[in-house]
Formats: structure tokens, sequence, C-alpha cells
């Protein structure tokens, strides 16, 4: 009767660990439960820091063993990975030098797998009994489930799609509609705005232009942007400008870039500093223990902490991208967000880049958008990593899918931070440029533009 309690305790545990094994959710740990038999001697309890040191040396040595990569058999493939984190607050002890642990671990296309570990030996001579493929990007494979009998077995189960929350995978084809409206204007004024461009992720066309006054399209060079711009007079005053794109976007996943000049994404912005004592600080606290390992494993530290630290909330000053008002505040949009991770990466040595577009609803075909969105990526391991922090924050079922893919419903107006052209305006250098800047008579104006869209995969226009 002991045995059978022992081992139906056995499998509640393994149970309770995998079903909670859920990136970005927070669980409460439970308590060990004790053996009822008095006469047994309690089992010394290894110290959850010394399994994660065991279960990252396994795949450090694994790795060093083969091609640099950590193998893991899936189905009818073996996957090539690299580590990213241990779930350290998901690390459970089973039993006498009986071990289970949740691992992130990143392919060379930047997929991300959750992969559970069995293990059994002491710290730093672990070998791994079973491996098995949990989640891809935080979608799982499986679940758990218990029988009639009290043991827990593996079930199938449908993944509920990311579409209810706004990713679209794969390919997303829509019309976008730019608009504008032009302020009152006495004499004379000057109008900038941002033009869409074709890169590896999309496939930009401009279809139509609804345009005033005298244009002219500008060369931001530092990174490559397009600005339009116009000369206007007094019989322009609240008229439209219109731009119609049609567009074809690709999920975006970790890749690779030639001559990345990566020493311009290592320094500070004006409203990014790097280096400050504040931010050493966090970095530290972000990264304790992880001080040597590789450069993924610390950005997704820095992610982590960010997720963990900061809320979605339009206060105050959201929305001017400070990374040091997202650092007192913890609180901002998608741009406090944002800012504050470059400004922390950097100053973790992680090369990272801003850029700003539009997020396509998933939900519906067509209609109006909420405004701006923007998002960042990071370098380790020669690629550039996409990361989306503030939907991380909002929906923490895609925690995972977040750090390393941007989903395909979405448009990059520019990139980049601290733009400067010529003609230049009054705020030069523009901190971020989504919507139009405004000059008046001279003077700084605010601007406005609505965004709306139209899906066209398998739709007549």
């Amino acid at each position: 009767m002991n045995f059978m309690y022992k081992n139906t305790l056995l499998l509640l545990l393994i149970s309770i660990f995998l079903i909670a094994c859920q990136p970005g959710e927070k669980q409460n740990s439970q308590e060990e439960k004790t053996s009822k038999n008095k006469s047994s001697k309690p089992t010394p309890k290894v110290d959850i820091a010394d399994i994660e040191k065991g279960i990252k040396n396994y795949i450090d040595n694994k790795t060093k063993e083969a091609d640099g990569y950590f193998h893991v058999k899936d189905e009818n493939k073996e996957l090539r990975l690299k580590l990213v984190r241990v779930h350290t607050e998901y690390l459970s002890n089973l039993g006498p030098n009986r071990h289970f642990a949740c691992v992130d671990l990143a392919d060379e296309n930047g997929d991300v797998y959750d992969v559970d570990f069995f293990m059994e030996g002491k710290p730093g001579a672990m070998d791994v009994t079973e491996t098995t493929v949990h989640k891809l990007n935080g979608k799982p494979f499986y679940s758990w489930k218990q029988k009639e009998d009290k043991t827990w077995h593996r079930v199938p189960i449908e993944s509920a799609s990311n579409e209810l929350l706004g990713v679209i995978e794969g390919e997303d084809e829509f019309e976008f509609y730019y608009e504008t409206t032009l302020p009152e204007i006495q004499n004379q004024a000057k109008v900038w705005i941002p033009i869409a461009q074709s890169d590896k992720f999309q496939d930009i066309e401009i279809k139509n232009m609804v345009i005033q006054g005298q244009d002219k399209m500008l060369l931001e060079k530092e990174y490559g942007n397009k600005i339009l711009y116009l000369e206007l007079k007094e019989e322009h005053s609240n008229k439209p400008v219109k731009i119609t794109y049609h567009v074809k976007r690709k999920e975006k996943g970790a890749y690779e870039e030639e001559n990345p000049n990566l020493n311009k994404f290592l320094s500070g912005n004006v409203l990014m500093p790097v280096g400050n004592q504040r931010f050493k600080e966090i970095v530290a606290e972000a990264t304790k223990g992880k001080e040597y390992d590789s450069k993924l494993i610390q950005a997704r530290a820095i992610y982590d902490y960010i997720i963990d630290n900061m809320r979605y909330a339009k206060n105050e000053k959201y929305g001017t991208g400070d990374a040091v008002y997202a650092c007192d505040s913890k609180t901002g949009n998608c741009t406090e967000f944002h800012s504050l991770f470059i400004s922390l990466a950097r100053t973790a040595n992680i090369p990272a880049r801003f850029a700003i577009g539009a997020a396509i609803p998933s939900s519906r075909d067509d209609g109006g958008i909420n405004g701006y969105h923007c998002w960042a990526e990071f370098y380790a391991d020669n690629k550039w990593w996409p990361v989306d922090i503030s939907e991380g924050n909002k929906y923490t079922a895609l925690a995972t899918y977040y750090f390393g893919r941007h989903p395909a419903n979405r448009i990059e107006f520019t990139k980049g931070r601290d733009l400067k052209f010529e003609p230049a305006p009054q705020s030069s250098p523009v901190k971020f440029m989504a919507y139009p800047i405004f000059e008046v008579d001279g003077e700084s104006k605010v601007s406005n533009a609505t965004f709306s869209f139209l899906r066209t995969d398998n739709k007549e226009i």
C-alpha cells in the first residue's frame, strides 16, 4: 500500500509541474509533501539552483560534443538548438536524484521550442532520460490527463489559434490606407510623412497617392528611411493627403544580415541612454547567474524582466519612447517597453534597434486601426531576433512567441531613432516617425493620421 501511495504521489507531482510549465504564467510553487511513513528517512533536498546548473552543464557539454548545437529528436526529425533559458520557476526535484525541467531552446530559424527534460543523477553529473517537445513558439502539442487508476498520461490537444490574440502566422496580404488632413495655413507650411518600403519581409506597392503642393521624396541616410516632403500654401488648408499601399507581409523570425554595422546599435540615443548606473544595476539584477551565458540567454532575461516589472498603461508621458521614464514609472505603451529594452540590451553589450509601423487586426478583414505600433530587434548568434515585449506583456500566453517572432499582419514605416533628413523640421532629430510632422508658418503643429485596411487575400479589390 505504501508503494502504491508513493507512486501515485510521484505521478501527481509530475503532472503538477508539467501542467504548470506555461511560460509567462505566474504560479505559486507547491510545498513538497513528505511520506506518511514515519520510519522512512527524509531524502536530502537538492537546491533548485543546483538543478538549473546541472541542466545547463548537460546542455553545454552536449553542445560542445556535437556541432555547436544541442540536438533533440522530435518525431521523425532532429532539431539543432541553442539554449535560451531554463524555467527556474518550474524546476522540480521528483525524488532521490530525479529531476524535471522546462527548457526553452531556439533553432537556426529562430523558432523557440519548449522542451520537457527528465533527468537522473546528481547536479553536474545528470543524465537526461527523456526529452519531449512540449511547445513550439508557445503553442502546446500535448497536455496531461489522469486516468481512472490515478496515473497520468499525455494527450494531444487542439491548440487555440493565435489569431484570437492578434497573430497571423505565415503570410498576410492587405491594402493599407494612410490618411491625414492638412492644417489651416495662413501663409505657408511644410509636411513630412513616412513612406513604407519593401524589404525581405514585406513587399510594398504604392497603388495611389493624393498629395498637395510641391512634393519631394527625401532619403534619411542613417537607416535608409524614405520621407515624403510637401511644401504648401494657403489654398491647401484642410485638404486631404492619402496614400494607398498594397502589402504582402511575411512572418518574421530570426534572420541574418550582411554587414550589420553593430556598433551604431550599441550606443545611446537622445531618449535611450546606455550604461547609466541604474541601467547597469537592472542588467545585473536581470542577468544574475547568467553573466557568462550567451547573449541570447541574457536578452531573454532582460525581456522577462521588463514583462515582469512593467505595466501597459497610457499615463502622463507615454508614447515618447523615453527609456528613463519607462524605468522610473514602470508604465507606458509599446514605445516605452521597447525603448527600455533597447537601453538595457545595449548596456549589456547586446546590439538592439527600433522600428515602427502598424499592427493589422487578425480578427476581421477590414476597418480602422488604432494608431501605430512599434517593436524591436536584438543581435545574438549572428542573427537579428525580433521581439515585441508590450504584446508579450498584454498576452502572456504569447510571451514565448513574441521572443523571436513578429507576426505577418503588420506594416513597417521606418527604422531607427533620432532621424535626420534635409530639409529638416524644427524638431530634428526626429525621435521616431509614424505620424506626419506639420510646420505651419514656422511653428510646429500637432499632426493627425488615420489608418485603415482591407485584407485582400482571395478577395477582389
